[in-house]
C-alpha cells in the first residue's frame, strides 16, 4: 500500500461515500471510478494525525463507559445523545455534519425549515447543545452510517466509530 495526501474536502468526498464500516478507502475510490475490485483489506482511510490539543476520542469514551448512553429508552435518544457528546467534544469539526447526505435527503441543517424543506417525514430535532438539527425518521442502519461518517469525516479512530455505532 502506498500513502497519499489529499486535500480535506477530498478526504470528506470519501469518507462520505463509505457503504459500510470498515471499507476502505481504496474500495471506496475502485467503486466510485468503477474499477476492477482486488483483494480486499482492512486499511483505514489515512488521517492527518490530530494535534495533542484535539484529539477525539476522550468524551466519545466516557460517553460509552459511562450510564447515560445506557439510559436511553430509544434507537432515537442513543443517537441525539451521540450527536450531542460529538457536537461538545469538537464543534469546528462537527461543521463537517453539513456534508453529509443521502440521495434525496439532507441529514443535517442549522435549522428545522430546511430539513422540512426535503420531505414532510424527516421528523427533525435539534441537536442538544448545538446549532445544528437532524432528521430522526431514518431506521437504525442509516442513523449508524450517519454517525459513522461524521466520525470518520471528525477524524475519529476506526475502533471507536465502530463501537459508538454498535451502541445506537
Amino acid at each position: 500500500m502506498k500513502t497519499i495526501e489529499v486535500d480535506e474536502d477530498l478526504y470528506r468526498y470519501i469518507a462520505s461515500n463509505t457503504r459500510h464500516i470498515g471499507e476502505s478507502a481504496s474500495d471506496i475510490l475502485r467503486r466510485l471510478l468503477k474499477l476492477e475490485p482486488i483483494a480486499a483489506t482492512d486499511e483505514p482511510l489515512p488521517a492527518t494525525p490530530p494535534t495533542p490539543a484535539a484529539q477525539p476520542g476522550r468524551g466519545v469514551v466516557q460517553m460509552l463507559e459511562g450510564d447515560e448512553l445506557a439510559e436511553q429508552e430509544s434507537a432515537i435518544d442513543r443517537f441525539m445523545h451521540i450527536l450531542s457528546v460529538l457536537y461538545r467534544e469538537n464543534p469546528s469539526a462537527f461543521s463537517q455534519a453539513s456534508d453529509i447526505k443521502g440521495r434525496k435527503r439532507i441529514y443535517f441543517a442549522d435549522d428545522e425549515a430546511a430539513l422540512l424543506a426535503c420531505g414532510n417525514t424527516t421528523k427533525p430535532k435539534a441537536i442538544e447543545g448545538s446549532p445544528y438539527w437532524v432528521i430522526t425518521n431514518t431506521n437504525t442502519g442509516r442513523k449508524r452510517n450517519i454517525v459513522a461518517q461524521l466520525m470518520a469525516a471528525m477524524g475519529y479512530p476506526h475502533g471507536l466509530i465502530e463501537r459508538v455505532c454498535q451502541s445506537i
